[in-house]
């Protein structure tokens, strides 16, 4: 019996009309082969589990990186518009990714599965269509990074390496992403849909993404405001996550937001390292506008651009309520993250002085962003000393320090059940920069080493994993505030 007989799929985007995508088929590499294979994703999905990427079988290979037509697939390019730093673009689609199919999961659920790297499309303009291992390596592993933070992302199930040439700053070689989503719509498929005036048609995509992803906004007085309101709340709940997890997206144009607020399209991302609330990950943002401290100013710009995509459909006072609501959001969810990040679960007088103070120490001392909070983990087994040695002016560090403790009493927790709760959400393994660069590097050998150790401490990063302590080092020299590219 073939893998595919034990897979159901589900190919519901390509029963809209064409004006959504073009039929393209994959460009196949020269001599791909395996790089990783995500076994607990592929479980879930209904793929086989192996011991080792030289398990599985060469057709699940051909299949899914090109090579043989798959009777199951039906490969497409979407298209869409967008905002790219704030100048709207109607010439956007999948340059380099395909939509294979959709495939319903063990739970019910109905993935997108996204071949990345796949080839020229109508929408390449002037790229390739090519991904190259450095920059897949980096999606492969921050997804499932961000996956392990409890952070709304898309997925990756797998990575493919060839001998296939590309050119960018140098020759690189081509490699191949199978991303894994609920759903690839996009802020900027309203766009697209609304500066076309193809009324209609997004009429019928607002219908699907409600009855794909919003069942619950069918039974409301107003469907689409309702739609909207959901969109608006995901969208602040994600920003938050971002900013209390210390990550910068790097590019958050209109066309890499996701209509569920998932954490999509990565590229220039970075963790934070050392504190810092200027920064800027992507060279190519010259004027910091996706500046880490941008990032929840941004969200309400691009959510402004989608209400005004949305206007045909939804009234403007709805919108604008929508829109005056995601602040508020926003400022909640992360209120409530940094609380827990710190254990205080209640709300004293004083408190927001007691954070302000924590970051203005942070920021003036450079103090190294997730070991901070991580330490203040461990205050059940170690001394206020180690939070204290991580702090270039060590008088100000112990002030801080003994305010901290002593707001800490006025908890009803013990020390050893704070600091418990506190390490189930202060990571002590980040994907940093420097980490993901590492992985690249031996996976342009062919060695998926690196990736692999990573994988595992990734997928739980509260926990000790003794046996993989060195990947929780702090970064060398050569790795701090590392500036990315697109690399596409």
């Amino acid at each position: 019996m073939s893998i595919w007989d034990h897979l159901s799929f589900n190919n519901r985007f390509v029963e809209l009309p064409q004006t959504f995508y073009s039929h393209v088929d994959p460009t196949p590499l020269l001599n791909p082969r395996w790089l990783a294979w995500n076994n607990t994703l592929a479980t879930e999905l209904g793929f086989p589990s192996v011991d080792g990427t030289q398990s599985l079988d060469a057709d699940l290979l051909n299949s899914l990186s090109g090579l043989v037509d798959n009777e199951n697939f039906d490969p497409i390019a979407m298209k869409y518009a967008g905002h790219q730093f704030g100048a709207y673009n109607p010439d956007l689609g999948d340059g380099r990714g395909l939509l294979l199919s959709q495939v319903v999961a063990k739970s019910g659920e109905t993935f997108d599965l996204h071949l990345k790297g796949a080839g020229k499309t109508p929408y390449s303009r002037m790229g390739d269509g090519r991904a190259v291992i450095r920059s897949t390596v980096r999606e492969y592993l921050c997804s499932e990074a961000m996956a392990g933070l409890n952070i709304p992302t898309t997925r990756a199930l797998a990575m493919m390496i060839s001998d296939t040439p590309v050119y960018r700053e140098k020759q690189e070689k081509g490699a191949l992403l199978l991303r894994v989503s609920e759903s690839h719509i996009r802020f900027g498929h309203f766009e697209y849909l609304f500066y076309t005036n193809q009324l209609a048609e997004q009429k019928l995509l607002a219908d699907k993404v409600i009855e794909w992803h919003f069942p619950e906004c069918l039974n409301e007085e107003k469907p689409y405001a309702a739609m909207f309101n959901q969109i608006v709340d995901r969208t602040a709940e994600m920003i938050a996550l971002w900013q209390a997890n210390g990550f910068a997206h790097g590019v958050m144009n209109t066309d890499n937001m996701s209509i569920i607020g998932q954490t999509f399209d990565y590229g220039p991302f970075a963790f934070m390292d050392e504190y810092n609330s200027r920064l800027i990950c992507n060279h190519s943002d010259y004027q910091g506008r996706y500046a880490f401290n941008q990032q929840p100013r941004i969200g309400m710009w691009n959510l402004s651009a989608l209400a005004h995509a949305l206007s045909p459909l939804i009234e403007r006072a709805d919108l604008e309520a929508a829109l005056e609501m995601y602040e508020s959001q926003m400022n909640s969810y992360f209120s409530q993250l940094m609380r827990r990040k710190l254990g205080l679960l209640s709300k004293q007088e004083g408190d927001s002085r007691l954070f302000e103070s924590m970051f203005e120490l942070m920021s003036q001392n450079r103090v190294d962003y997730p070991r901070f909070f991580r330490t203040l983990s461990d205050l059940d087994t170690q001394s206020e000393q180690e939070v204290i040695d991580l702090v270039i002016d060590r008088q100000a560090a112990k002030l801080w320090v003994d305010s901290y403790l002593k707001r800490c009493e006025l908890e009803q927790e013990t020390t050893e059940e704070r600091c418990q709760k506190m390490r189930a959400i202060n990571p002590k393994y980040v994907l940093r920069n420097y980490l993901a660069q590492l992985a690249i590097d031996k996976a342009e050998e062919g060695d998926s080493s690196v990736v692999d150790a990573l994988m595992v401490v990734l997928a739980d990063p509260y926990a000790e994993h003794p046996d993989y302590e060195y990947l929780a080092a702090l970064p060398p020299e050569w790795g701090k505030e590392m500036e990315i590219s697109c690399s596409s």
